[in-house]
This record gives structure tokens, sequence and C-alpha cells, in this order.
């Protein structure tokens, strides 16, 4: 089987030029990374997870390092992960004070009995592997405080923006055995309520994986990818017949026409097809395949480039 590696940073609005450049670079970088793992040997397992914690020790993301900030100005992260092999999945959320909630994700699934662990728990666990706890304070970008105040100050005036809110980080992987995985990882939303968690750590939302069927990560509002199960639903499509593009465009569809929820998704098959979806105004992807990198940002705006 032919490894492949699939990446999303997140559904967003418009990106500024300067910006767009530095968030092809990290979502780039994270595809390359993961497939290098994938062309070692390493498992899909070990590929999503590689993949997530770079876009997560990236600022430009909405994970880790760039995690967004809740109504107290604090960071507060989800994540999980799941072997398609044998459905085995581990999950966090409200963690704080740790750089790569993914990691620890990973740990839940195959250090404990448990698919997922939160807040305090998470923490406990967290300490007895070992992970190391930074300042909450390391996680706060200046840019992330000033987008705080912004959407405090435009819920005041009451000027909802359906763009905002979109970030979150994925990856998708087959590896050379024929296993699926997944991993997303996100810091949730702007000014959110303290304890609040979105779809990104729950399994058959944020997203799925299964041998026999694939592997998606998604993307996108949170309460509305929840609400109809965004991940569990395109593979179900899958499942009944339809092409990736056709249950992506369905399960994406139907969340928008039902909730207005706009989002995104990548998913790989079992037989190492791929694709990159979204309703959002741009979603930043990356997949690699037999040698070659395709990567964007926007729609028609896809480029191809060859691997190292």
């Amino acid at each position: 089987m032919n490894p492949v590696v699939v990446v999303h940073g997140g559904g967003a609005g418009n990106i500024s030029k300067e910006r767009k450049e530095r968030v092809r670079q990290g979502i780039v970088k994270a595809a390359s990374e993961g497939y290098a793992v994938l062309k070692a040997g390493g498992s899909a397992v070990d590929a999503v997870e590689e993949a997530v914690a770079v876009l997560e020790d990236d600022p430009e993301f909405n994970a880790g390092h760039g995690s967004v900030l809740n109504v107290n100005g604090e960071v507060e992260m989800d994540a999980s992960i799941m072997d398609g092999k044998d459905l085995s999945t581990g999950a966090v959320s409200a963690v704080r004070c740790i750089a790569n909630p993914v990691k620890l994700a990973r740990l839940v699934m195959e250090k404990t009995p448990h698919c997922f662990l939160t807040d305090q728990g998470a923490a406990q666990f967290a300490a007895e592997m070992g992970i190391p706890e930074i300042p909450g304070e390391k996680l706060v970008t200046e840019r992330n405080k000033k987008r705080l105040e912004k959407e405090k100050h435009e819920k005041a005036a009451q000027k909802p923006d359906c763009q905002k809110n979109l970030g979150t980080v994925g990856a998708v992987a087959l590896d050379c055995k024929g296993n699926v995985a997944y991993a997303t990882s996100t810091g949730g939303t702007i000014n959110k309520l303290v304890g609040r968690v979105g779809d990104s750590p729950c399994v058959g939302s944020g997203g799925y994986a299964d041998n026999s069927i694939g592997a998606v990560s998604t993307t996108g509002h949170g309460e509305s990818i929840l609400k109809v199960n965004l991940a569990r639903l395109t593979l179900f499509h899958v499942e009944q017949g339809k092409t990736l593009e056709e249950a992506a465009d369905l399960s994406l569809g139907y969340m928008k026409s039902r909730l207005k929820g706009l989002g995104g998704l990548i998913v790989v098959s079992k037989t190492g097809d791929w694709v990159a979806k979204w309703t959002s105004a741009s979603m930043p992807w990356a997949a690699a395949k037999d040698g070659q990198l395709h990567f964007g940002i926007d729609l028609d705006d896809t480029k191809v480039t060859e691997l190292p």
C-alpha cells in the first residue's frame, strides 16, 4: 500500500497575504514530516501524531502554541487520536500548560483503559506520564490577545460573524500496512466559556478512523459538527458507496443546510484515495502521496511539488 498523509489547518475567513505564506509553509511542513514518518516505515498513528504536533508548535494555527483564548484570557485545548486498526482512541479536553495535547491524547489511548480524560484529571495524568508543564502565558500570543479584545467588543456591539471560530488542525493517514488513523487538535473558540468543549476531542465528530472504510478529520463550527457527527456521517456515506468527494459534499452540505454550520474536512480511504473539502471561506490543507505534495488554501489554488 502506498502511504498517504493529508493535513488541514482549520477553516478560516479571509487570510491576509502576509499571513497566508506563513500558513502555507506551516501546512506543507506538517504534511512533509508526517509523510517522512510513513516512508520510514512508521504507522499511520505515528504520522498523524507527528503532523499535528508540528501544527501545534506553529503559532499561526489554533492549536497548541497558537490556541485562541477563553473568556478569561486563558488557553484551554482539546485533542483526539484514533487507530483504525482496532478502533482504539484517546482524547483530552480543557487541558492547559502543555505544548502538545495530541501527544497526551495518544498516551490516553495507549496507557489507560479509558478513551477520554479532561481538565484536572488530564493534567494529573500528563504529570504522571512525565509531560513537561509549561507556564500558561507561554501559550498566549499577542495576536490572540488582540483577537479576544476584538471579539468581546464585537459581541458587545452584537456583530456576529459566521466565518469566525473555525480553527482546528488535523491529519489523516494510510500506512504501508493498510492501517488508517486520524488526529485532531484545537484551542477551541475565541471568548468561549471556561470548560467549553467542542467537536475536536469527540470521536465521530472531530474525527474517525476505521480500516474497513477510511479516516476523517474535521474543522469548523464545533457545536454544529457535534450535532451531526460530521466525521462518522461522512464515512457512512462512503460505506453507502459514495465517492469521497460525494460523501464530503453530502455531509458538509447537510450541516450547512440544517444548522447553517460552516466547516471542512479531510478524508483518506482504505485504498489511499483522499479529498479535502470545505464550506468556510478557505481551509489550508496539504496532502503527500507517491512522492508528490499537493497543497492549497483557497478554492482553485492547488499547487503540486515533488517531495525530496
